[in-house]
């Protein structure tokens, strides 16, 4: 029975093994020193309306205290039986607790620590260990007062990853920044541990506008210390209203799918690219098409869109303290798209939408609604329906080519694509949305990228397409990859899109060293740190002594800062298989056996890590060796294809 002690050596390797993995390291940077944070409640005050249209929000009810007020479950009594497991609901002393049977009959009584948002659904946390917070999975419904699983469809062992106590449903690593105002994770390898602080539990006023502590200075009439790039005339991190991209990038930090650099928030102003690399239109998050599939939250689709390319922001249809929108049904659209226009915009055609000569639905029917038609909606969390914001014409045309969905048959679900694409096309004969489509192309690259490549190559280097399009396009053709490719896709090195370039840097692995050293060498001080790190991942198999001096001082640093984002996410199976490959790379097999057996600790589901401890203990140790490991691996994963191919091998 491995001890505590026993627990924090094995992590303590995963840090040295960490540290091994770079051969060069400088400390990075950090940005002038910041205010402090000096909680919402200090801005009511002096801001009243704004504040109280805050307090109610769903930002600021994010993430709240376990009290009787923020409560909206049933805890008197209840109970709630899935999958052999069972879960009880009771108030003691006023204060809530879920008593747990799990399905190996171990019953577990957990105090509620906080709560987790106000509708169409509450969750609550449990602190499984001190300072652990983890998502449980039966959730109040609050519309229908009742109790559900959030994945009802799932038999989770206790001991899969998966399971509300396992690493995926980790409050700290997942969630916490996003409901948070000045999270730090506090993460400890060692004793796979947190320590995590916040400023503020919710979405609190400084998680937009910054720290507060330097505008209270200046409302004071104190000088204030203006550092460098950091703070404007009022005393804030984030100037709103100057600049449309940078308002939204701050909205995009929580709303889109993203791999975080840090381990808390960033410092409200920060650019997204500084501090997340937004996840691409790939499969298994969208459908081809770039429609949304996964929970994707709003910034991918709306990249896509032509109001985000003609300067809609954020703002122009949400308001930023109630976090509604600023006008109801299809009045919000009609801010725009109307006879009279919106002069902010001067490219609108002006007409009438908002009748059946437009959507040829009865007046007042969902048909009518202008979101049933350009925001098809998705359900995730079993109940909480959520709207694709690339605003797109209906390509019912292109259903069975892409293998994408349509807003057509989203409502008449007794019909086919081809008989929605018949009634488009005899609604609008004249109409210019029914030629080629990005969807067609990203389709075919997702299933044959050689036979794709041109195409791909093509809408890569189409400047009229949306950035995350063309950078989708480069990371299908990364998997064929060659001195070629690399060659024809250099120009895009240098695109004015962050997104665009790091993609195309992953691209330059099929190129040969010398010829990757030279390309990417600018790259190295990009003034994205997206970028940056690309640079630096794409050189680490290439010797340090074979760089020249230049190339080897600007390496230091990006390095260094992907080595900080790695161990940022020490938390994360993911990280530890990126680790596991970077150390076969450097033909470091005990470093990489250290990452792979971290990555079935955290999650023993993962038969991609035990697969890769099994060829490696055969390749270092010797047949027995792989064997015993095979055998631990195939009481995890008995029916696994990957393992029991390896057992007929071996």
């Amino acid at each position: 029975m491995p001890t505590q002690w026993h627990h924090r050596q094995r992590g303590a390797r995963v840090v040295r093994v960490l540290t091994a993995l770079f051969f060069l390291c400088l400390p990075i940077v950090g940005l002038a020193q910041t205010p402090a944070y000096v909680g919402s409640s200090t801005c009511r005050d002096c801001h009243a309306d704004a504040y109280d249209s805050w307090a109610t929000s769903h930002h600021g009810l994010a993430w709240t205290e376990a009290s009787p007020d923020n409560i909206l479950a049933d805890f008197d009594g209840t109970s709630f039986a899935h999958d052999g497991t069972l879960s009880r609901f009771r108030l003691e002393d006023g204060k809530p607790f879920v008593e747990v049977t799990e399905k190996d009959g171990v019953t577990t009584d957990y105090p509620v620590h906080s709560v987790v948002g106000l509708e169409p659904l509450q969750q609550y946390l449990l602190e499984t260990q001190e300072g652990t917070l983890q998502s449980f999975d039966v959730v109040w419904d609050v519309d229908e007062a009742r109790w559900y699983h959030l994945y009802p469809d799932q038999d989770l062992p206790p001991d899969d990853g998966l399971h509300w106590t396992g690493p995926y449903k980790n409050w700290n690593a997942r969630c916490a920044e996003c409901h948070a105002t000045g999270f730090e994770k506090n993460y400890s390898s060692a004793t796979r541990s947190y320590a995590s602080t916040q400023a503020e539990i919710g979405v609190g006023c400084e998680a937009c506008h910054g720290p507060g502590e330097a505008h209270l200075q200046w409302a004071e009439g104190l000088e204030i210390a203006r550092a460098p790039g950091g703070l404007d005339a009022f005393g804030f991190t984030m100037t709103f209203g100057q600049d449309p991209q940078a308002d939204m990038e701050l909205c995009a930090s929580c709303h889109s799918r993203r791999e975080p650099f840090t381990q808390g928030n960033p410092v409200p102003g920060t650019p997204y690219d500084d501090s997340y690399s937004l996840a691409v239109l790939r499969p298994g998050l969208y459908h081809a098409d770039g429609q949304i599939l996964d929970e994707v939250y709003v910034w991918g689709s709306f990249l896509q869109s032509k109001m985000y390319s003609k300067g809609v922001s954020c703002g122009d249809c949400h308001d930023p303290h109630t976090a509604q929108r600023v006008a109801d049904g299809n009045t919000v659209c009609a801010q725009c798209h109307s006879p009279a226009g919106n002069p902010e915009f001067p490219s609108l055609r002006l007409a009438d939408y908002d009748s059946p000569e437009h959507h040829f639905h009865e007046l007042g029917t969902e048909g009518a609604q202008c979101a049933s038609c350009h925001m098809i909606e998705r359900v995730y969390m079993g109940i909480d329906g959520r709207r694709d914001h690339s605003f797109r014409v209906p390509r019912p045309d292109l259903s069975d080519e892409t293998g994408s969905p349509n807003a057509c048959t989203d409502c008449h679900a007794d019909q086919t694509a081809r008989w929605a694409a018949d009634a488009v096309a005899a609604w609008y004969p004249d109409s210019l949305h029914r030629g080629p489509h990005y969807g067609q192309v990203l389709a075919r690259g997702r299933t044959r990228p050689d036979l794709a490549r041109g195409d791909l190559m093509s809408l890569a280097a189409d400047e009229d397409s949306a950035d995350i399009v063309r950078a989708t396009a480069l990371f299908l053709l990364q998997a064929v990859t060659d001195p070629e490719l690399a060659a024809r896709t250099e120009a895009l090195l240098g695109d004015d899109a962050a997104m665009v370039r790091a993609e195309a840097v992953r691209l330059q692995r099929g190129a040969d060293p010398e010829d990757r050293v030279v390309r990417l060498f600018d790259l190295l001080s990009d003034n994205r740190r997206s970028v940056r790190m690309a640079a630096a991942r794409e050189l680490l198999d290439i010797p340090p002594q074979s760089l020249p001096p230049r190339v080897a001082q600007d390496l230091r640093p990006a390095m260094g800062e992907w080595q900080l984002s790695l161990a940022a996410r020490l938390d994360f199976p993911e990280t530890h298989l990126v680790l596991g490959g970077m150390a076969l790379a450097l033909r470091n097999a005990p470093a990489a056996m250290t990452a792979f057996r971290e990555v079935v600790e955290l999650d023993p589901q993962r038969s991609d890590a035990w697969v890769m401890l099994v060829r490696i203990s055969a390749a270092t140790e010797g047949r027995d060796a792989a064997r015993k490991v095979l055998f631990e691996a195939l009481r995890v994963l008995p029916a696994d294809p990957a393992l029991q191919d390896l057992a007929g091998q071996l």
